[in-house]
């Protein structure tokens, strides 16, 4: 037992899980206002990311010499020796072509609300956006949609999960989504606020078909299941506590800028839909198989 807890990185107490993922909120506020509704048990202060997280695809650790924020993280579940986080989603990669629209747009935001912060590294976004290279190679960098929450299961619960997960998503055929808004999520303690691009045409329906499927497993397994109004989407940025009213005028009023600018603009980019990933521990698991694999 011992030999097969060591092959999955470490138990919870290993692993930097945040009160909410970033892509993981829903809407069961106003939706001006949406809120997210995991249930936080306990919060652990958690050390800064290390380095590494810094080190990109293509890069020679360009980003090494930025400032990483040092705000506290906390745990979404109290820490249970040999339990381990498990988290599916799907990866989402900004295409090159869209990266300098999206970087100007956080370039803007980071001057109305400097205490935004990147996605998972942490950098302060205002101090990113003074280097166009480093912002680019910053979004060049993995987002994820989530299909479930972030929870904690047993060693002996892994195998059955990622079994089952297989059997029912093995076969899925590509599909575009359109990432066609920037909104602002904020958490149930209010302890954070995320800026983020929901997915609400192309793509919407066969993601809730996946989170469908994932509840069901979730289901079998007692865990607890997705949001039940969740908004599908990726989060680029972070700030702490609730400064929802301030991001979110200020994404109104950029949005209406480039509106103006831009009528004919659909969506801000789009993305094809290149599998589901299930992270247990520090272990990753490819869950879908495409027809031309």
């Amino acid at each position: 037992m011992e030999a097969l807890m060591a092959s999955y990185g470490g138990s919870s107490s290993d692993e930097d899980v945040d009160t909410v993922s970033p892509s993981s909120a829903s809407a069961s506020a106003s939706a001006s206002l949406p809120q997210l509704s995991d249930e936080t048990e306990s919060f652990l202060p958690l050390p800064p990311p290390p380095l590494s997280l810094l080190d990109f695809p293509n890069s020679t650790s360009a980003l090494d010499d930025l400032p990483i924020g040092q705000a506290a993280r906390v745990r979404s579940f109290p820490h249970v020796q040999g339990n381990y986080a498990v988290h599916l989603y799907i990866p989402v990669y900004i295409p090159t072509n869209a990266r300098k629209e999206v970087a100007l747009f956080l370039k803007k935001l980071s001057k109305l609300v400097p205490a935004l912060h990147l996605v998972d590294i942490d950098i302060p976004l205002d101090i990113l956006c003074k280097d166009d290279h480093k912002l680019e190679q910053a979004l060049a960098r993995e987002f994820h949609i989530s299909l479930s929450r972030t929870v904690p299961i047993r060693v002996h619960q892994i195998d059955s999960i990622v079994t089952m997960l297989r059997q029912k998503l093995q076969s899925q055929r590509r599909y575009w989504i359109d990432f066609s808004k920037w909104e602002t999520f904020v958490n149930d303690d209010l302890s954070r606020t995320f800026l983020s691009m929901e997915i609400i045409a192309g793509g919407l329906m066969e993601i809730r078909k996946h989170i469908q499927v994932v509840n069901e497993v979730y289901k079998l397994h007692n865990l607890p299941e997705f949001y039940k109004e969740g908004r599908p989407h990726i989060s680029l940025a972070w700030a702490l506590g609730d400064l929802s009213k301030l991001l979110s005028q200020s994404v109104h009023d950029e949005m209406k800028k480039s509106m103006v600018k831009e009528k004919s603009k659909r969506c801000i980019f789009t993305a094809k839909f290149n599998g589901i990933e299930c992270k247990i521990g520090k272990k990753m698991f490819k869950i879908c198989k495409f027809p031309d694999e």
